[in-house]
């Protein structure tokens, strides 16, 4: 049997006492806005966009407070979680991790059109700018969701898959949690629930160990969504945004496009992580109408054929 990787990452970076510190949660958000920031300003110094370079800091920073943070809570909420909302309070701890990407793209949407009508400006425009930059964030909030150990993959035997110890805090799994804990007591007697044998794992050599043949082998469906829905959705709307000159709302019904078919197929490889819905996934679902609502942007944009040239607002 290969020995595949133990996802035991901390979800910290370092600790300052107990369980506060900075985490790598928290960590990939100020990536994904540094980085979309930094694009942003190299299409605004372009003129691909029609928000002044000093005018894109604030955008971003709206942006990610209203569209990705609140969007994508809420959505995750009400798509995902919603017995959630019997503590509300619990809506608010997002340092746990429980995002919405679906939700977190319908915030943008509103803040965006919120934000262009406010400052006069083309929505599509906006819109087309913003989603080239998007994946940026994308790839990082996957990567968090690797090191938390969440949102992991389907049972495999592929050479590269790797075992999810938080698999144990499944409804489902209730036996093979009851398992782990008798092993893990065997070990430690002072671990008295599945959560305090996830937390002890990374100081623990033979408590790993031991785990190994009661976690099952599954495929780290982060990294395949890092790679499709961050690197390659990148590449492919930097290209069409840089090298093409298409009509203002096309780059936003390609982005929903490609992401809603990427999301559909990885959704596969992925461990379902809510009740099916007419026999597919929560985010195969919500995808069906990402592609309805890309294609229209497309087909509305190039019966509009307003062009992309670098025109920048008078003061």
């Amino acid at each position: 049997m290969l020995a595949y990787y133990l996802d035991d990452f901390d979800p910290f970076i370092f600790h300052i006492w107990g369980d506060y510190g900075p985490r790598w949660y928290g960590l990939a958000y100020v990536m994904a806005f540094a980085g979309g920031l930094w694009l942003l300003r190299i299409l605004a110094e372009r003129g691909y966009t029609q928000l002044r370079v000093e005018e894109v800091g604030d955008f971003i920073t709206w942006g990610a407070l209203f569209g990705v943070m609140l969007g994508g809570r809420l959505g995750y909420v009400f798509f995902y979680r919603p017995e959630m909302l019997r503590e509300p309070l619990s809506v608010f701890a997002v340092w746990e991790g429980g995002m919405s990407s679906h939700g977190g793209m319908f915030g943008l949407i509103a803040f965006t059109f919120w934000y262009s009508w406010r400052h006069k400006i083309s929505w599509t425009n906006l819109g087309d700018n913003l989603v080239v930059v998007a994946p940026v964030g994308l790839f990082f909030g996957r990567c968090a969701n690797f090191i938390n150990g969440e949102l992991y993959g389907r049972v495999t035997t592929v050479p590269w898959a790797m075992l999810f110890p938080k698999e144990l805090l499944e409804p489902d799994n209730v036996a093979k949690a009851d398992r782990a804990m008798m092993v893990a007591q065997q070990i430690d007697p002072g671990l008295t629930s599945p959560d305090a044998v996830i937390a002890s794992l990374q100081r623990r050599p033979l408590l790993r160990e031991a785990l190994r043949p009661i976690l099952r082998p599954r495929h780290p469906s982060q990294i395949y969504e890092a790679l499709l829905e961050g690197v390659l959705l990148f590449i492919i709307l930097w290209l069409v945004r840089t090298r093409t000159r298409q009509p203002n709302g096309v780059l936003t019904g390609l982005f929903f496009v490609c992401y809603a078919i990427f999301r559909i197929v990885l959704e596969y490889f992925r461990e379902p992580d809510a009740s099916l819905i007419a026999g597919f996934t929560r985010g195969q679902f919500f995808s069906f109408f990402l592609i309805a609502i890309g294609l229209a942007f497309i087909i509305v944009g190039k019966i509009r054929a307003e062009q992309t040239a670098p025109i920048f607002r008078q003061k």
